[in-house]
């Protein structure tokens, strides 16, 4: 199974950003998917992360789903181009600050 390594946004984190920045509450689903990636393009390009990151769903070990801002990758065939090891701090601290985490990114299971 694939395996990302990043930090972990909650639907809620992302939709409630989208409303900061002025985008109209989703009304089906579909939508809802769309304004989620819209919000998380805007949290990977204002913090510098976005060419060297990926947007996936991944697991926690107790099985919950959230959406994951990955900087790398276990997956050889990554059409993304991740690498295969955590990146150094200065390319994730600003990311990391907005999304007020604590440590490095993590390693994930794919969805």
């Amino acid at each position: 199974m694939v395996k990302y390594c990043g930090y972990l946004v909650g639907e809620d984190w992302l939709l409630q950003r989208s409303l900061d920045l002025g985008i109209e509450p989703s009304e089906t689903r579909e939508d809802e998917i769309e304004t989620i990636l819209m919000a998380s393009r805007n949290v990977r390009l204002v913090t510098g992360v976005y060419t060297y990151t990926s947007f996936r769903q991944v697991k926690t070990p107790n099985g919950k789903v959230f959406w994951c801002i990955a900087f790398a990758s276990d997956d050889a065939c990554d059409s993304k181009g991740l690498p295969s090891s955590r990146p150094p701090e200065e390319k994730y601290k600003k990311l990391r600050d907005l999304l007020k985490k604590d440590g490095p990114p993590r390693w994930f299971q794919a969805c």
